[in-house]
């Protein structure tokens, strides 16, 4: 399988080659030149797989022979070992045909970890393989950050670069990623937000000749095709548990960054009979006024409940664009040129496709605190605000409530409490494995928002 880039002019790449760019060398994200399409005879023959069985039959077409399968599907087991659940993503009922997809069930309680658990394992896999050794740098608006040091800790060829924004992450976040302790660990927080951070990681990959000799970038963000290729898995898992493909399921799916609800848009090109794909968004919307109003402009970003949406600038739409947009590279590196200095709406047909594929809602810090006391009043379920908000966006969009509907619940409520005490519910607790949080030791950088700081650091 062959990977083109979105902007059009880089050249075609394997997915090894893939896996270790990250970002294209035209700027644009790497996709799949074709999808696997499967019929509904074929996935209702999945339906008695475990997840780990159902990753390897969903991610292999994608590597293509790049990994032996034998070795692919140990690499997928171990994955999902560290997974503290047995189904690894199981289900929880809200009420007749709602329910919650829990996501948070790996070693740093958020859905990060479904792919970077994977990502780690492929990289050390390959760079071993290549005797190569390489700087991962990423930005993280809290949990890819956790979830890439979790998953690349051990990495033997690898040197771990991580932006977050300074206070602007949940402090559980930030213990997360600092307190785990490494000559090549590198955590940095700057002041900004997080399309700050996002700019400066774009910046260094768009021009890696600061780095010297032989080293090379790697991207652990949703820029790389590895993440948006794990996460198709749980979008057909939670099917097949509720009885697809012989019934269409409905999906929202909390989002900043478009790189969740993306996954769920290929399942849906790859066979899986899905209904609806509902993004939903914080007050920080672009994406929501973007499939409402065809308003796709930067706006100031707020600082809410729900810090893991706060971006205002989504990497991985541009990927939707691009199949919007027929696969035209060059339309789509002219309305992103664009998009950088000033307001921009999507050509109208284009936006009516989108509005085809997509319903939104965008929803207040008020609105999140009350969903999370009234179904914890109603269930005892607590969820986290990210999980709220999905949840009102489902209610509010649902136009058939004959179809089950699933929310991503995308992470453990401990990691948010100040948004579930605000709501009135009790203060959530550490799960064991992270009691002593803590009590841990820190250790990160404050830099300025200055990519030739964070450059000169990554080279010192």
């Amino acid at each position: 399988m062959k990977y083109i880039s979105t902007r059009g002019t880089a050249p075609a790449l394997e997915f090894e080659d893939v896996l270790l760019a990250g970002l294209a060398n035209d700027g644009g994200l790497y996709v799949p030149e074709t999808l696997p399409v499967y019929d509904s005879s074929e996935i209702a023959s999945w339906a008695g797989l475990s997840y780990p069985q159902l990753a390897f039959r969903i991610i292999q077409p994608f590597i293509d022979n790049a990994i032996p399968d034998q070795d692919l599907k140990t690499l997928i087991d171990e994955t999902y070992a560290c997974f503290d659940h047995p189904a690894v993503a199981p289900l929880t009922q809200l009420d007749r045909n709602e329910w919650i997809l829990e996501l948070y069930h790996g070693p740093t309680l958020a859905f990060k970890d479904f792919a970077l658990q994977l990502l780690g394992r492929l990289l050390d896999y390959f760079l071993r393989r290549k005797h190569k050794r390489v700087a991962i740098l990423g930005a993280t608006s809290g949990d890819t950050g956790s979830a890439a040091i979790e998953g690349c800790k051990r990495c033997e060829n690898v040197d771990i670069y991580i932006l977050h924004p300074y206070n602007r992450v949940s402090d559980v976040q930030r213990k997360q990623m600092t307190t785990v302790i490494g000559e090549n660990i590198h955590n940095l927080a700057i002041k900004g937000n997080f399309d700050d951070c996002q700019e400066i990681v774009k910046a260094c990959f768009n021009d890696q000749s600061f780095l010297g000799g032989d080293r090379s970038l790697v991207a652990v963000n949703s820029i790389n095709w590895a993440r948006i290729m794990a996460q198709i898995v749980y979008y057909f898992y939670a099917s097949l548990t509720l009885g697809g493909p012989h019934r269409e399921v409905s999906f929202s799916v909390p989002t900043g960054n478009f790189g969740d609800i993306f996954a769920g848009y290929l399942a849906k090109k790859m066979g899986l009979p899905i209904r609806q794909l509902i993004i939903a968004t914080n007050q920080n919307d672009i994406l929501h006024r973007c499939i409402s109003e065809n308003d796709l402009s930067k706006k100031p970003l707020n600082h809410t409940l729900s810090p893991s949406m706060d971006i205002m600038v989504s990497s991985n739409f541009e990927r939707l664009l691009f199949d919007l947009y027929d696969r035209d590279g060059e339309a789509v590196a002219r309305l992103l040129k664009k998009f950088n200095s000033e307001a921009v709406s999507l050509d109208d047909p284009v936006w009516q496709r989108a509005r085809n594929l997509f319903d939104s809602q965008r929803i207040s810090d008020d609105e999140t605190c009350d969903v999370i006391a009234r179904i914890n009043k109603k269930t005892g379920v607590l969820i986290d605000p990210h999980t709220a908000i999905g949840v009102k966006a489902a209610r509010d969009c649902n136009r058939d409530p004959s179809i089950p509907m699933v929310t991503l619940s995308t992470a453990h409520p401990v990691k948010f409490p100040d948004a579930v005490v605000k709501a009135g519910c009790e203060h959530p607790q550490l799960p064991p494995h992270m009691e002593d949080l803590f009590d841990r030791e820190e250790r990160y950088e404050v830099l300025e928002n200055d990519i030739a700081r964070v450059r000169r650091f990554i080279v010192e």
